[in-house]
């Protein structure tokens, strides 16, 4: 990838050319540099459903979700992890090509959405794991209350993924250029993630939680979107009020995130 390609000024053609050579970029030194870098990166989601299976459904027998759990767990594990790792990434955007950041006169949002672009295709790449589980599922359950079906639902898919590209942009544009300038907030943000993990719900469905908190839960923006997620294997999880409320937050915090991008980029400029 040249100098010149990466800091060519102008058109939204080239933009989005340069946005795609970033994010190949970072997928070749992901998967360069380790011999199992496509089953790492779905390893995680992996054990962690695998954990919460067990512990829920085979020791406590607890009703946290719907049949068949795993499914259900992994549904929503997928794009958390996308979400986990494109917020982490944030952090250190700016500082971790901070020559190159300082000397292309590219827009500098390319930073972020590079960040979303690469981790939203290693989401892409771990669907297989989700189909295969969807597939042996099938083959294995007797049950046919407890059996997948793949809905109209599906179809919500798309739209999930679209929200969520619109959200990881917002908080990018507010997490990097802040973590630029102030250090202190990338182990704020850490600490932020760890607890935002168990506030959504990834692990339990919003209708299992008791009020008022099913309403709070519903402020979450990734409330509206996993809902979404799930409605191709799950429609009883459809909820207006969470997805519209996630739509409104989506859409605020890009807006939000925009505004402090275009406000603090000359200082983040001057402080690389």
């Amino acid at each position: 990838m040249s100098h010149a390609a990466v800091g060519a000024p102008g058109t939204p053609r080239r933009y989005l050319h340069s946005l795609w050579l970033l994010s190949a970029r970072d997928l070749k030194v992901r998967y360069a540099t380790s011999f199992l870098g496509y089953i790492w990166s779905v390893l995680d989601p992996l054990v962690m459903s695998l954990i919460y299976w067990f512990v829920f459904t085979q020791v406590f027998k607890r009703d946290v979700g719907e049949d068949p759990y795993i499914i259900f767990l992994i549904t929503a594990l997928l794009p958390w992890v996308w979400f986990n790792v494109s917020v982490s990434d944030f952090t250190k955007a700016f500082k971790k090509d901070a020559k190159l950041v300082r000397s292309t006169n590219i827009p500098r949002s390319i930073w972020v959405n590079r960040i979303v672009l690469s981790k939203g295709l290693e989401f892409l790449f771990s669907l297989p794991v989700l189909a295969l589980f969807v597939i042996v599922t099938t083959i294995v359950e007797t049950d046919p209350d407890k059996m997948v079906h793949v809905g109209w639902g599906v179809l919500w898919f798309p739209v999930a993924m679209m929200l969520q590209v619109m959200l990881l942009m917002g908080l990018g544009m507010l997490v990097a250029p802040l973590c630029a300038l102030y250090t202190d907030l990338e182990r704020t943000t850490a600490l932020i993630l760890r607890a935002l993990f168990y506030a959504t719900p990834i692990i339990y469905s919003v209708d299992n939680l008791p009020a008022p908190f099913d309403t709070i839960a519903s402020f979450n923006p990734l409330a509206g979107i996993f809902t979404l997620y799930r409605m191709a294997f799950f429609p009883d999880q459809w909820n207006q009020m969470t997805v519209l409320i996630g739509v409104v937050v989506t859409v605020a915090i890009f807006a939000l995130g925009t505004w402090v991008f275009r406000t603090l980029e000359r200082p983040v400029l001057k402080e690389l």
